[in-house]
């Protein structure tokens, strides 16, 4: 990044084609801000925990687990496992972003979730030659998203006062309907189409275990089914290209 000037054409951009997931998200954060108040968080500790946690999903088991006086352990390790994608998600981010200083990366590891990945993964390849282009794009989606997360929790809180039975009105099947459009075009080889089966079997056989272990379990396998197909994948790969 020897440009030290920051392109805000590229960061309203980035903010312009996460439009449609910022969109998709707010139904879930609205949802999340009443659920979290009508589950015994106080405001400020719903809306603390969307300013400083800031992972969506991962928000939904934490408060639905300490409603549930769960384990702190089970809690963390849970949300821990739910949130491991991430690792791979920076890992795939990392051949563009090693260029940029590792000061502005703190921010971009803070702010990653799943929709600023697909956003700016589907853009990454090929239009992004340095570290700069893609800080600007990354951080122009994540401080929309971040923005409307923040807003959502509130309006949620606020409204979940006046409205207590808010969460049951399936307002959250919006986000639903965005991470299948998420998943769906990043299953491009066999060890992704594997992990989703995985999940989608283990999920629908755990569904009832208590405190979320269900899902909990249904990670890990499809973690480990995604890991052995994709190791196989590599070694065919590899003898066609030593034959070949």
């Amino acid at each position: 990044m020897s440009d030290k000037r920051f392109d805000l054409s590229l960061f309203f951009r980035g903010g312009r084609d996460s439009l449609p997931l910022i969109l998709a998200a707010v139904p879930f954060g609205i949802v999340y801000g009443a659920m979290a108040q009508s589950l015994g968080l106080t405001k400020w500790e719903a809306m603390s925990m969307s300013v400083f946690v800031f992972a969506g999903s991962s928000q939904f088991i934490a408060v639905t687990l300490l409603a549930s006086a769960a384990a702190l352990p089970v809690i963390a390790m849970t949300v821990f496992i739910v949130n491991l994608r991430h690792l791979l998600y920076a890992a795939s981010l990392m051949p563009t972003a090693e260029k940029i200083p590792a000061l502005l990366r703190v921010p971009m590891a803070f702010w990653l979730t799943d929709e600023t990945y697909a956003v700016v993964s589907n853009r990454l390849r090929g239009k992004f030659d340095d570290g700069k282009g893609l800080y600007a794009y990354y951080i122009g989606s994540a401080v929309f998203m971040y923005v409307n997360w923040q807003l959502c929790t509130w309006i949620g809180i606020t409204v979940g006062e006046k409205v207590p039975d808010m969460t049951n009105w399936g307002l959250d099947v919006a986000m639903v309907v965005a991470f299948i459009g998420i998943v769906v075009p990043a299953l491009q080889r066999a060890a992704h189409w594997a992990c989703a089966a995985t999940s989608a079997v283990c999920i629908m056989l755990t569904y009832d275990w208590p405190h979320q272990t269900g899902l909990l379990f249904s990670s890990l396998m499809a973690i480990l089914v995604g890991i052995v197909v994709l190791k196989q994948q590599q070694k065919s790969d590899a003898r066609r290209a030593t034959h070949g």
